[in-house]
């Protein structure tokens, strides 16, 4: 059945290009053959030869493989000029735009069933929608890369595996997040697939969880295993983004000098690749550094140009986070009342399924202006609700000291019971150092 099928199409499509051309059955079969052949060609009663088919090929004025599989020439590589033109435009913070023009050629590359084009498109509308916030619709992106890729070798899958944890991760869910990343991590170094570009994704990647999560010592281990694999990684995007999660880990050893210069090559190399978001990012991580260092005016000028340029290339998720740590440094200099209309303000891009490490991260901050301002009963609401996201993101780096403010507080106000529950779960939910809950660390590249 398939055999007469593919007959018919095929003479379907030789008669199509014929008549587009105003030519006769008898100068298309001219010299090689007769008008009778062309004409039981074209009824889809025999199946032309590969010799058959050049020379009709040749007489139309197409390609081989445009007569045979209806593909116009120079398809895929067009397909792929394209799919840079849009990865630079997502790249220099149009993620609307480049949205767009994935949407478009995942549409083309389907009606031609261009399987690696079709991935490549869904990829990039997976990481526009996590641009913007969508991470539902980003994950399901994420999962129909997957699909599409469900025979080609698993370096060929990590971006798309990358991405549907980034968007578990950037919803809250910590752990599944960590899972998907250390099982990948897993399957390629135990069977010898030291592909340098998707280890340093995955190394670079699994370091902000691990942080959120209070593993430090899995951070720092998947921080100088980025670091080794980077001179082998032959996209420099990747090493840039690998240099900023290196930040984070030598911020929580207390290697300021180190980290302020791993951001400083980042931030270059994304200038360099004209790269608006993710050098909007290095802005961001440069200003906790200043934070994290006491500079405090630095940090509010580094943190302003990260929000002044992920706002304007409409990155709302990250805007939002953004916000936050920028308000934590406005309390700091004093200026209490615009941190807290700032926070309000992001309050609504935030939720327990989209930023809630943020979203915590926003009502902790509210609870201490609210404790400044001695309004006890506020700053209790908001603490409850920074400890309700925390446990469902399983952050266990923040919820101990959440656990203190809100015991403090209860302690202070005379409920003492309530205060030395608040205490427990602090203490309950503490990480042993290096562990995720999730059992052993994957195994390592041979460095």
């Amino acid at each position: 059945m398939g055999d007469r099928e593919d007959r018919g199409t095929i003479g379907r499509r030789v008669q199509r290009l014929r008549v587009e051309r105003g030519m006769t059955q008898r100068q298309l079969a001219e010299p090689a053959y007769t008008p009778a052949y062309i004409s039981t060609l074209e009824a889809g009663r025999v199946r032309p030869s590969d010799e058959a088919l050049r020379h009709l090929a040749e007489r139309l004025g197409v390609g081989y493989e445009e007569l045979v599989t209806g593909r116009p020439a120079r398809l895929a590589t067009d397909l792929r000029l394209r799919l840079t033109e849009a990865q630079r435009t997502l790249a220099t913070g149009g993620a609307e735009q480049a949205a767009q023009q994935y949407g478009e050629l995942l549409a083309e590359a389907e009606t031609y069933g261009l399987t690696e084009e079709r991935a490549a498109a869904l990829l990039g509308l997976g990481e526009c929608a996590v641009e913007t916030g969508e991470l539902v619709a980003g994950r399901r992106y994420f999962e129909r890369a997957e699909e599409c890729l469900a025979d080609a070798p698993l370096p060929a899958r990590v971006p798309a595996l990358r991405g549907r944890a980034l968007a578990h991760y950037l919803a809250g869910e910590l752990r599944y997040a960590v899972y998907l990343l250390e099982s990948t991590l897993d399957e390629l170094n135990r069977g010898g697939l030291h592909d340098p570009d998707a280890l340093l994704l995955l190394y670079a990647s699994v370091i902000g969880p691990y942080m959120d999560m209070g593993a430090h010592a899995r951070a720092a281990q998947a921080a100088e295993l980025a670091l080794a694999l980077a001179p082998g990684a032959g996209d420099p995007a990747l090493v840039a983004r690998m240099h900023r999660s290196v930040a984070r880990t030598l911020l929580a050893e207390g290697r300021l000098a180190e980290a302020d210069a791993s951001l400083a090559k980042a931030a270059e190399l994304y200038r360099t690749l004209q790269l608006r978001t993710e050098l909007a990012n290095c802005h961001w991580m440069r200003g906790y550094v200043c934070a994290q260092n006491g500079e405090l005016p630095r940090a509010e000028e580094e943190l302003r140009e990260a929000l002044g340029m992920l706002s304007a290339s409409r990155a709302a998720l990250y805007s939002s986070q953004v916000a936050v740590e920028l308000a934590d440094v406005l309390h700091r200099r004093g200026k209490s009342e615009e941190a807290a209309a700032l926070l309000h303000e992001v309050l609504d891009d935030l939720s327990s399924e989209r930023g809630a490490v943020h979203a915590a991260g926003a009502h902790r901050l509210l609870g201490i202006i609210a404790e400044d301002a001695r309004d006890t009963e506020s700053a209790e609401e908001h603490y409850v609700r920074a400890l309700s996201l925390l446990e469902r993101a399983g952050a266990a780096g923040d919820l101990a000291d959440l656990c203190r403010l809100l015991g403090d507080l209860l302690r202070r106000t005379g409920r003492v019971e309530a205060a030395l529950d608040a205490y427990r779960t602090g203490l309950g939910h503490r990480t042993a150092p290096g562990t995720t809950t999730l059992g052993p660390a994957p195994a390592q590249p041979p460095l």
